[in-house]
């Protein structure tokens, strides 16, 4: 994302076996080098046995390039992606308590539909809302939520995929480079 050497957030992932301690590993890198990830979000792929791992992590270019080469090094880790400067869609979901009486129960519902949210738990003295977004929308209505009493916040982690053309085109690029090394065997 930078170029003159200044800390910005980076988008990384990497496709990894699916099998138990490659986290452990993964993130005992991380914390071997010093490399400080701001956000992990990781689940099954559309590959059986494997799964998808992304990372929001702050650092300059450098940094996110040394990150990614010590990716590499680890057995378990099939593909590593600096998806940072790409046409991708993030999305992170939040679960969000709110203090909530008669009062301000409306007033609150204004809110999470103005923000496309839903109230998923009523109780007598709180609301739970679920949404779902980019990191800045979820920042926003917590924010506003804040002057009612948030009471707890559970927060997924970035998740980020490719939009349509740019994914397609990387597909095409993959397999016309594996068919090239295939026939100058």
């Amino acid at each position: 994302m930078t170029t003159n050497g200044t800390a910005s957030k980076h988008t990384i992932t990497a496709l990894v076996q699916d099998k138990p301690g490659v986290l452990n590993r993964i993130a005992s890198m991380f914390r071997r080098r010093g490399f400080n990830i701001a956000s992990l979000a990781v689940g099954h792929s559309e590959v059986p046995n494997l799964s998808r791992m992304t990372f929001v992590v702050e650092g300059d270019d450098h940094i996110v390039e040394l990150m990614t080469k010590n990716l590499y090094k680890l057995i378990d880790v099939i593909k590593v992606q600096d998806i940072s400067q790409d046409n991708v869609i993030l999305r992170e979901l939040a679960l969000i308590r709110v203090s909530a009486n008669v009062q301000t129960r409306s007033e609150i519902m204004q809110i999470v539909d103005i923000f496309r949210a839903n109230i998923v738990d009523v109780a007598d003295d709180s609301l739970i809302v679920e949404v779902s977004g980019d990191e800045d929308k979820i920042d926003s209505l917590q924010e506003l939520l804040n002057r009612f009493g948030v009471i707890e916040v559970m927060r997924t982690g970035t998740i980020a995929m490719n939009r349509g053309a740019t994914a397609t085109a990387q597909k095409r690029r993959s397999k016309m480079q594996e068919w090239g090394e295939a026939s100058s065997v």
